[in-house]
Formats: C-alpha cells, sequence, structure tokens
C-alpha cells in the first residue's frame, strides 16, 4: 500500500459525466464522486460505514464531511506525479484539510511528540454546517489488480477480493486524512494495528 498526504489539488472540482452521490451516516457525511468507467466492486454504503468507523476511531470532529473519490490508475498517476513527485499509480492519496493537532492525540509516541497536544481542536461552526475534513482519491483500478495479483492487504502480499482491498484503502485514506501517519516504526505499528481493527468483515 502506498498511500500518501498531499495538498488538496484544484484539479478536483466537480466536472461533467462524474456522477456523484453524498451519503449520510451519523454525525458523518461521505460525498463519493465516481469517474466514469470505474467499475463497481462494492457498494457505496460499505465504503461509507468503512469510513465512518475509521473517523470515529480517530476522534474526528462532528459534524464533519470527508470526500471521496473513486478513480482509476490515471488519474493516480497524474495526482502522485504532481502532489509526491513520484511516477507512476499509486493506490489511494489523502488531501488532509486540517492540520494532525484537530484530531485528539493518538497511540503513537512518535506523533504524540511531534505535535504536542493531548487534545483535539474545537470548531465553533454555523448551525448546520459540517467541517470538511478532506478529500480521499483511490485507484479502483489499483485495488482489483492488487487484491487479484495476491499483493493487498497491509503487508502487500493479500489475495483477496477488490471489496476488500477497497475498504482497506479507504481506511487507510481516512486515518491519514486524521492525522494519522507510517512514516516511523512507531507510527506505521500504530496505524496497522488500528486498520486491522476497523477491518471487520462488512
Amino acid at each position: 500500500m502506498a498511500a500518501a498526504v498531499a495538498v488538496l489539488p484544484a484539479t478536483m472540482e466537480p466536472s461533467p459525466g462524474v456522477e456523484h452521490r453524498p451519503l449520510y451516516l451519523g454525525p458523518w457525511r461521505i460525498d463519493f464522486t465516481t469517474r466514469p468507467g470505474v467499475p463497481r466492486v462494492t457498494s457505496r454504503a460499505v465504503l461509507a460505514r468503512a469510513i465512518g468507523a475509521a473517523l470515529d476511531s480517530a476522534g474526528a470532529p462532528r459534524p464533519a464531511s470527508v470526500g471521496v473519490i473513486l478513480a482509476d490508475d490515471a488519474e493516480l498517476a497524474g495526482l502522485n506525479a504532481t502532489h509526491m513527485d513520484k511516477h507512476g499509480p499509486t493506490d489511494v492519496l489523502s488531501f488532509p484539510l486540517l492540520p494532525p493537532e484537530a484530531f485528539p492525540v493518538h497511540a503513537s509516541a512518535e506523533h504524540s511528540r511531534r505535535i504536542g497536544t493531548s487534545r483535539g481542536v474545537a470548531f465553533a461552526l454555523p448551525p448546520g454546517r459540517r467541517l470538511q475534513l478532506g478529500e480521499i482519491v483511490v485507484s479502483v483500478e489499483r485495488a482489483i489488480e492488487q487484491a487479484e495479483a495476491g499483493r493487498g492487504g497491509q503487508t502487500g502480499d493479500v489475495r483477496w477480493s477488490p471489496a476488500d482491498e477497497l475498504r482497506l484503502l479507504v481506511t487507510h485514506g481516512t486515518l491519514h486524512i486524521c492525522g494519522w501517519d507510517h512514516a516511523a516504526p512507531e507510527e506505521e505499528a500504530a496505524m496497522r494495528a488500528l486498520e486491522q481493527r476497523l477491518l471487520v468483515p462488512a
């Protein structure tokens, strides 16, 4: 899994021919955008539940919304080159709109030392408004290929269904939105442990 965090690009503006659908789950609104030609490997409801569980576990400010773009390798390769200076497609990219300090400190000692806080940031919003936490862009094409070739899962050597791989990728992307990272070994261990707890059968 080659997820990363980047700055939200202006190219994510809605365009003709794409399918937009918001799903509401408790305090969360998940705004799905599906690019033309992207296959459907699982329901948006399954993905929304995975995202909601990750937001709950990360202590995300509520009510809030997250954008999810279901795309292909070509789009992810373009974003990867533009925002991460890496060539070729990746499976998921996260574009957080809030700093890590907006979320409660989590299990990673390295992360806790870096942000130096034990509380999330409180946000006062006008009535009826939701805080936008960020965008997750997933290559459904890459999820299918990784799952079917036995290069899926957290370790990159799991053969399972494309639906399971897609659930993992949106969970991973959501945790990145919420300030989680895996640059240091302690952070990676904490993030993987949380993902394993969250990835119960849908």
